[in-house]
């Protein structure tokens, strides 16, 4: 199975969107899964539900310090290669979605409860969100 269907997978069976991502590369670094979800647990939604960036992105922004991050996490050169693979990510991501933040991704504000009703109702989290969590599993094959 690909890695961005697996991804799917597993933020289908009920792990939010930065977790899945997130899931997908960590025990690939040397990291374990349960501490991996246990990390991500609050960024979904747009961290926390509040429609800031959206879940998926951080998580892949997360797969990227840990694939490429140098031990010492004080290197200002390996952070500033971090750096540069964020921001290729974050233009491919924006590329293909026109934003990387939940409010303009879903077309609702979900830190409302009128908003998070609406994608509920509307089936947002399932058709969109996989998408995004697929899309950014994907990008990062590409960069990794």
């Amino acid at each position: 199975m690909e890695k961005n269907e697996h991804a799917a997978m597993e933020f289908r069976s009920g792990l939010n969107c930065a977790q899945a991502v997130l899931g997908e590369y960590v025990e690939e670094f040397g990291a374990s899964a349960d501490s991996a979800a246990r990390i991500a647990c609050g960024f979904g939604g747009g961290m926390g539900h509040t429609g800031g960036t959206c879940g998926a992105v951080t998580g892949a922004i997360m797969v990227l310090g840990l694939a490429t991050c140098d031990s010492d996490p004080r290197d200002t050169v390996s952070r500033i290669r971090v750096h540069g693979l964020v921001q290729s990510f974050l233009a491919e991501f924006n590329a293909r979605h026109g934003a990387t933040d939940c409010r303009r991704l879903l077309g609702c504000d979900i830190s409302t409860p009128e908003g998070y009703s609406e994608a509920q109702i509307s089936g947002l989290f399932e058709t969109r969100c996989e998408v995004y969590v697929k899309d950014a599993v994907e990008i990062l094959e590409t960069i990794l």
